[in-house]
Order: structure tokens, then C-alpha cells, then sequence
């Protein structure tokens, strides 16, 4: 991966219908902008029940986008990264279906995870209470396969078969995408939703020290292939930490709650303690196609938090009252939400549409360690879509807006999206971002320094005042903010 900020977006609703359209936006208005391209998922289909990370068929292309030869030409002229969807298989798939119509006698019935796999002498109360949930139901559901009953394991929806990773059919079916993936010229992946691969009774089901071992193995299997990987994972900080000695790379989850922490209160304290700790190898977001997460920040059990209780609930409060409720009526409980750890809002939102502050969160987020990505919404500072959230009803969507062509053309006149990619350049192209990182915070005055030889960028920000410059190694400023 490039040391350049990387854009990640839907194939579908950032300025066209397909992958031709992309490339074409990515080599004219955007040329240079970006050092490479995360495709959030484009499998057959993009519209299940979870936009595209319940696939039917992960070896084919939706042919509403186009098709493997469009991804491989796209990586011709940028990296692309794709998605493994580790944990789960849709309902719909040829797999399943085959399963629910020959039971055990199907070929394809050790691909999925059973309560019984899992359980064979029943689960007391404890156990079941015991697994870690990212969501709010049971993780079972049952079906009648072959005729018979059976519990099968579900996280996070109904549609979603879990995979048992652990057999070889399992492990046949993931060494398939990656095969898939090599011949399209797919340079990276995401595992999706690897921390919940392995389960064992009497755990949490969850960050396993078996599924660190599969992580492993898988992206060993990856690497053979020239692919390298990026672990997602929704944990207590130390777990990011933890995992980041045995991949290539993990999300930095902790980055944007406390950047807004700072910008909402002018505490710049949780931060740098995060900072002084984080991995390097880390890719640094604000935004993605899910929400701004908390619990990243927050306690596991006896391990305390980069943020108290008290500040997380404060933290989530202002996002709500800064976005005028619209988050309000995405989050929680509300408008049938997947992941109630996360608040769904555009980040520009949560700091209330203020072009000042959003750019300092960006300014931010370029000098904290880690390559940057940058999600479409984030790159056009889009409000919150109301209309999208009413249409489906769905919180996340109001973090998944359709830009057509003329929109984006829009947005980029706007004069904080102009400064943004302004900034972005500057991350792209400076060479003291390959070099040495340090900080300081002194008299509410927090700094963030890069030096590569006689290149040097500094980072100055006034914590109360919200105010912001960058300055290269005569002092000259380069951005004020």
C-alpha cells in the first residue's frame, strides 16, 4: 500500500453506476487525488439485506457494476482494495440452498456453522450470555434443512449463514475468493468481520486466541498470492494493539471519537495518550460506511477505556444535538439499527457542518500515524442524507448517500472540499510523511511533527480556540485553518 490517503466508497453511489464510471471519475476530476481505492462490496448482489456484505455469489461481479475485467483494469491505474467477507454467506446463495434442500447430505453443509457444531451437549445459561453480541438477538436461527431442524449460527443477521472456517470446506471457499481476487489484480483486502470467525464454547466467541491463529493463517494465505491485509475489528483499544503485531495492517476505530472529544470539549489529553500508543501499521479513518464508533474508546470488563463513561456519553450527546437530532433518529434503537455501538451520522454533521473544525479533523487525521482513508462522503463534507434514512428506514443509511456525477461536480466547488483535497496533496506528496512522527501537548497547545532529513511538517493546533496551521521547516505556513 502506497503512503498516500486512500478513498474508500460504494461502486454504486459515488458518481455512476459501475466500475467504468469510477475509473473515469478517478482519472479526470479526481486524478492524483488518491493513491488508492477501497470498493466496499460489489458482489452479486449490492442490494441484499446488508448492502452488499451478504453476497449470494462473492466470486461474481453484480452485473449492474460490470465485471471482473473492469476491476482489473481499474487496478492498472490505482490499488484496489476488496473485501473477504470472512464471517457469513447469505441465505441465498447456491451454497445454501443446496443445503436446505439435501440436509447433511449436501456437500457444501460443512461451510456452515451449526449451534450443534459448536454446542453438542446444549449451552447453559451462562454460555449463551457469556458470547460477545454486535448486536442485539441471539446469534441462531433456525431453518429446516433437508428436513430437518437446525439452529445455525447468524451474528449479525438472520441472512447471514455463519461459515466454519475451520473445516476444509470452509477453508476451500476463502482460498477461492482470494484466488479470485489475485487474478483481478485486487491488491488488498479487508477481512470483514474476522474477529467473530471461531467460536468455542465457554467464551465470548469473540477475539479467540484461535481466531488470532486464523487471522494469521489467513493472511499468510493472502501474502503467497502478492495480497496484503487489513483487519477490521471493533474491540477495546489493546485489542487493535494486540492484533497489529500478527497482520499487515488494522483500522485505527479509536482516531475519530477522540478527535471529535477534543474539537467538542478542547481536551486534547485522551488523544495524545492514544497517539503515544497506537500501531503504525494502521490505516487512520473518520468516517466508513458504518458509524462513528464508541466502543473503541471505551471499557472491556476491568480494562479501562481512553475515554470515561461520563465523556463517551457526552461525546455521543453533542454529535446529537451538534447534527440537530438527525443522528438521533439513526442510532440506538431507532430506525432499525445492526450495531448499537456505533452513532450513525456523517462526521461533517457531528461537528455540525463546521468547515473549520472538519478541516482541522482532517488536518488531524493526515498527521496521526498510519496511512489515511477517506470515505466519499467525508471527501464531498456531505450533510446527513434524511431522505435516503426515511425511504429505507435503515440508521446507517443516512451515511450512504447517492452522488451522481453532477453532485460531485457541485461538490467539488465547494470551498471546503477544495481545501480538503488541498490537504490531502500535501499528505500525498510531502516527503517528511516518510519520516519520523512525534508529538507534544503543552499550554493547550497540541503538536504533531513530521521530519524525513531536511523535510519537516508541523501541525499546530489551539485546543480552545479551535484554530489550526501548518508550517514547513522555515515556518512558511502552508494551510491555516
Amino acid at each position: 500500500m502506497k503512503n498516500q490517503v486512500q478513498l474508500i466508497t460504494y461502486v454504486d453511489r459515488f458518481g455512476g453506476s459501475g466500475v467504468q464510471a469510477l475509473h473515469r471519475l478517478l482519472t479526470t476530476s479526481l486524478e492524483g487525488v488518491f493513491g488508492g481505492v477501497h470498493l466496499l462490496p460489489f458482489y452479486t448482489p449490492i442490494d441484499g439485506s446488508d448492502a452488499g456484505f451478504d453476497p449470494d455469489d462473492h466470486l461474481t461481479v453484480d452485473p449492474r457494476l460490470g465485471d471482473w475485467g473492469n476491476v482489473l483494469e481499474l487496478s492498472n491505474s490505482i490499488d484496489v482494495m476488496a473485501d473477504l467477507i470472512v464471517n457469513h454467506v447469505s441465505s441465498r446463495s447456491p451454497q445454501f440452498a443446496d443445503v436446505v434442500a439435501r440436509g447433511s447430505d449436501s456437500p457444501w453443509f460443512p461451510l456452515f456453522l451449526t449451534y450443534q457444531s459448536v454446542f453438542p451437549d446444549g449451552a447453559r445459561e451462562e454460555e449463551i450470555t457469556a458470547i460477545y453480541r454486535p448486536r442485539p438477538s441471539l446469534p441462531w436461527t433456525p431453518y429446516t434443512l433437508g428436513g430437518t431442524n437446525h439452529l445455525m449460527w447468524t451474528t449479525f443477521t438472520p441472512q447471514q449463514l455463519d461459515i466454519n472456517v475451520e473445516t476444509e470446506v470452509g477453508k476451500a471457499y476463502l482460498n477461492s475468493i482470494l484466488d479470485r481476487f489475485e487474478q483481478s489484480g485486487v491488491s488488498m483486502i479487508r477481512l470483514d468481520a474476522a474477529g467473530y470467525a471461531i467460536k468455542r464454547p465457554g467464551t465470548r466467541c469473540f477475539m479467540l486466541p484461535e481466531t488470532y491463529a486464523f487471522i494469521q493463517q489467513l493472511s499468510d494465505n493472502a501474502a503467497a498470492r502478492g495480497i496484503e491485509t487489513l483487519v477490521e475489528i471493533h474491540s477495546h483499544y489493546q485489542t487493535q494493539i494486540d492484533i497489529a503485531n500478527r497482520v499487515g495492517r488494522v483500522y485505527d476505530f479509536a482516531l475519530p471519537p477522540l478527535i471529535l472529544h477534543l474539537l467538542f470539549t478542547g481536551d486534547a489529553r485522551p488523544l495524545v495518550n492514544w497517539l503515544e500508543q497506537s500501531p503504525r501499521n494502521c490505516i487512520t479513518v473518520l468516517d466508513t460506511h458504518d458509524g462513528i464508533g464508541v466502543l473503541d474508546v471505551g471499557a472491556d470488563c476491568d480494562k479501562p477505556g481512553l475515554l470515561a463513561p461520563e465523556a463517551i456519553d457526552q461525546l455521543v450527546e453533542t454529535i446529537h444535538q451538534r447534527s440537530n437530532d438527525q443522528s438521533r433518529l439513526a442510532t440506538g434503537a431507532a430506525a432499525s439499527n445492526l450495531d448499537l455501538y456505533q452513532v450513525n451520522c456523517t462526521y461533517y454533521a457531528a461537528l455540525g457542518e463546521r468547515d473549520n473544525e472538519y478541516l482541522i479533523a482532517r488536518a488531524l487525521q493526515f498527521f496521526a500515524p498510519g496511512v489515511p482513508q477517506v470515505y466519499y462522503t467525508g471527501l464531498l463534507a456531505g450533510g446527513n442524507d434524511m431522505g435516503l434514512l426515511t425511504k429505507t428506514g435503515v440508521g446507517r443509511d443516512i451515511n450512504r448517500a447517492y452522488y451522481r456525477s453532477a453532485d460531485i461536480d457541485d461538490a467539488l466547488e465547494r470551498p471546503v472540499v477544495q481545501q480538503l483535497i488541498g490537504l490531502i496533496r500535501l499528505r500525498n506528496e510531502h516527503p517528511a510523511f516518510d519520516g519520523t512522527f512525534t508529538l507534544d501537548l503543552a499550554d493547550n497547545q497540541l503538536t504533531l511533527s513530521w521530519a524525513n532529513s531536511d523535510a519537516r511538517l508541523t501541525l499546530t493546533l489551539d485546543c480552545l480556540a479551535r484554530r489550526a496551521r501548518i508550517t514547513d521547516h522555515t515556518g512558511a505556513e502552508l494551510f491555516v485553518l
